[in-house]
């Protein structure tokens, strides 16, 4: 099926928030994809939820780690270094095939101008390779670093990193979604979604990681945090 992006969501109307963009990519699911497939889905969402992983990733109020990750150009990026520039927002993503994942990097890219003014820097980070990582760059026009954090080192660190359950692997791999190759290893590794407002000293302010990569925070609740209100 073929994903609208908010620039043709958007044409003549209101741009519209991403829980209602995020609905109708559901909607379209529920119409088109067999309900067993998306029992499989759900199974897989609670499954990593009861496992313990939002309690063990890092949150409000702890220390980030510093990390250094190629961005979709190659360059390699310090997070010491930028954070000595501005504050940093950094979404955790799964990668470009994830409808949800485009969603919400193309609506962070809508306000990327006004995270700028508001004195901060937008990354995102996901397993997938620099290659596939200027692609999505390329295909969505995203204004800001996508950084390929091979082998999900630093989600790790964030306390992020989960194994697709195999069953899960099967029904990717019938829908053409190739992991190995996205992410140039072999682990079946992703992230759970998560953003996060980093401060200039390190230290965490904003924290919001998801096991159900269908939900993701609304960009203005991001705008909300930078601004102080």
């Amino acid at each position: 099926m073929k994903w609208r992006s908010l620039e043709e969501s958007a044409t003549g109307a209101e741009p519209r928030s991403l829980a209602e963009v995020f609905a109708e990519r559901k909607k379209l699911i529920a119409k088109y994809v067999p309900a067993e497939i998306q029992a499989i889905h759900s199974r897989a969402i609670r499954e990593v939820r009861e496992s313990g992983i939002v309690a063990r990733a890092l949150r409000a109020g702890d220390k980030s780690p510093d990390f250094e990750l190629a961005d979709q150009n190659g360059t390699r990026l310090l997070a010491a270094e930028l954070l000595q520039k501005a504050k940093l927002v950094v979404c955790f993503f799964r990668g470009r095939w994830c409808p949800f994942c485009v969603g919400q990097l193309e609506a962070m890219n809508a306000i990327h101008t006004e995270i700028q003014r508001l004195g901060a820097l937008l990354v995102g980070i996901s397993p997938q390779t620099v290659h596939q990582s200027y692609l999505m760059a390329d295909q969505h026009r995203l204004r800001f670093p996508l950084l390929s954090d091979a082998g999900n080192k630093v989600a790790r660190q964030f306390g992020l990193a989960y194994r697709v359950p195999e069953y899960q692997q099967e029904i990717y791999q019938r829908a053409f979604v190739n992991l190995p190759f996205a992410n140039g290893d072999s682990s079946w590794e992703l992230p759970i979604p998560a953003t996060y407002v980093i401060g200039q000293d390190s230290n965490i302010e904003y924290a919001a990681a998801n096991p159900d990569y269908t939900e993701r925070p609304e960009p203005g609740e991001i705008l909300q945090i930078l601004s102080g209100s």
